[in-house]
């Protein structure tokens, strides 16, 4: 009995950290973990939202979503079956969920599937380079919005070009709308340190290209100017005479804007951005900046998305040339044992 225990517990702890490596808005990693024998509890850190670019918490729930699913994947991989409470406790709201790892999963096939998206939690980066061009195979796109489905949100992709074009539109306007706040150039600052720092979080320079790609979408403006990035080295990236590789252009909704519909679009998400990389490599570059303007984001939900709350704006794609390279804060300054 005593073994059983300490197994779960490790299991416990083995999961929280494969959690760790969710993707969030600017690595910002906005959450912690506490462990109590088989109990996991997601907290998210109110000290790492972006006050500027996210003053309501919606993009920091969006990561804790992402990082819940990660802890539930890992969790069946390993053979447990987890116990989710999401938002359990209204008068607490940093309180994300709790996660009790129970027996062992009855249902081999799941336990299958989780090892697939498992293997595929720390090789998945974002991607900020150009895509190359390559056929997506036509199945993909319907299982990827099964996918999202599963965990209550919609995958819409952008199939008309006109559509991509004017989403790419709105990114560019909003960027231009951000760049005249100095509060969120300031912010964005401080999540994109020069080169050679060793902070474990935040955008660094191998994170990003030397020449962003031009692919209709704004990019971030992480370098400030100054020529920092990562050169690429595979000879890759577009050039003035290439026609850029776009991707698929998807957007990730919700029928409503509760705290619960934020961190399921996250859980929807992170299942998508998995499954994508598992099955055909494929690694996203996100464009949130005209779901962190409040006048553009409801732009879209009316003229894009039926209705339904936009939470995530991404391309899809196959990376070219460009490896970005991922930091993560160590375990010990994010899980902590509790009683």
């Amino acid at each position: 009995m005593a073994t059983e225990r300490q197994d779960v517990r490790d299991g416990a702890r083995e999961a929280a950290e494969a959690a760790l490596w969710a993707p969030s808005v600017h690595n910002t990693q906005p959450w912690t973990f506490g462990l109590s024998g088989p109990r996991i509890t997601l907290r998210a850190d109110a000290d790492r939202r972006l006050g500027a670019a996210d003053p309501d918490g919606r993009e920091m729930l969006i990561s804790c979503g992402a990082a819940l699913l990660t802890l539930r994947v890992a969790a069946l991989a390993l053979g447990y079956d987890p116990d989710v409470r999401v938002l359990p406790d209204p008068d607490r709201p940093h309180l994300i969920a709790d996660v009790v790892l129970g027996g062992r999963a009855e249902d081999r096939a799941r336990d299958e599937d989780a090892r697939r998206l498992y293997g595929a939690v720390r090789e998945r980066r974002t991607h900020r380079g150009p895509f190359r061009a390559a056929e997506i195979r036509p199945a993909l796109p319907p299982l990827l919005k099964l996918e999202a489905e599963r965990e209550g949100a919609w995958l819409e992709q952008a199939v008309e070009p006109h559509t991509s074009a004017a989403l790419g539109a709105l990114t560019q306007a909003a960027a231009h709308v951000q760049r005249m706040n100095p509060a969120y150039v300031a912010e964005e600052a401080r999540w994109a340190p020069p080169p050679g720092s060793t902070r474990p979080e935040g955008v660094h320079e191998e994170a990003y290209p030397e020449r962003p790609p031009r692919a209709g979408f704004a990019p971030r403006e992480f370098a400030r100017g100054h020529d920092w990035g990562t050169a690429d080295t595979a000879g890759t990236a577009d050039t003035a005479g290439d026609e850029p590789e776009t991707g698929l252009v998807m957007l990730v909704t919700t029928p409503g804007d509760t705290p619960y519909d934020r961190v399921r679009a996250g859980q929807a998400l992170q299942r998508v951005l998995l499954r994508a990389h598992a099955e055909d490599g494929l690694a996203a570059a996100f464009h949130t900046q005209p779901l962190e303007v409040p006048e553009l984001r409801e732009f879209v939900r009316t003229r894009f998305c039926g209705g339904r709350y936009p939470q995530a704006l991404f391309r899809l794609g196959a990376p070219a040339g460009f490896e970005p390279a991922g930091v993560r804060r160590p375990a010990e300054a994010v899980i902590r044992e509790e009683p």
